[in-house]
């Protein structure tokens, strides 16, 4: 069983973002996966804009990163890049935060124009703090995600089907990590 660190990049509480991320980590955990929610919006403004190393979100965050055998990162798409708060926590990790970790990153947006921002954006910034292995990511549009009432959401069949199969591509990367660094 592999920990897993699904990470929200979303500064709104009420992000398309967030409920898929958390939608993700029920099949995650149907896999018999750990994961654990990180939403980068809770870790206070102060301490992520004023670069505070020592502030105990940025501490625990930084333990939940070491922690974790791979990582979810989830994002909103704004101007085609990642979000803003995303990109301050990213940046009070220690360099090498992704050390032999397995990385999934997945984005959300608008439109279709945006869908580079995980290969030309996100990826390179991933790949810089030691990612072992980053698997293909997803784009997926916003209209492809209905939010409910009772706090679920709903995802168009096509989107699932192809987020459904990265997440397993992931996983079974998780499961080959561990005898991977072991080989090594």
């Amino acid at each position: 069983m592999a920990t897993v660190l699904s990470v929200s990049g979303s500064p709104s509480a009420s992000s398309r973002t967030g409920k898929l991320l958390r939608h993700l980590d029920t099949r995650l955990v149907a896999q018999g996966h750990r994961v654990i929610p990180l939403d980068v919006r809770t870790i206070p403004a102060e301490a992520l804009l004023g670069a505070d190393f020592r502030h105990p979100a940025i501490v625990r965050a930084t333990e939940l990163f070491e922690r974790a055998d791979g990582v979810v990162i989830g994002t909103p798409v704004y101007k085609a890049a990642y979000s803003g708060v995303l990109k301050a926590l990213l940046d009070l990790l220690p360099q090498y935060a992704l050390t032999g970790k397995t990385v999934l990153p997945l984005a959300t947006g608008g439109t279709t124009a945006h869908v580079l921002a995980i290969d030309y954006a996100l990826r390179p910034v991933l790949s810089s703090m030691g990612a072992a292995h980053i698997v293909q990511g997803w784009f997926t549009l916003d209209k492809d995600i209905t939010a409910h009432d009772d706090g679920t959401i709903g995802v168009a069949p096509a989107a699932i089907e192809n987020l459904t199969h990265v997440l397993d591509q992931f996983s079974t990367a998780l499961g080959r990590t561990p005898l991977l660094a072991a080989a090594g």
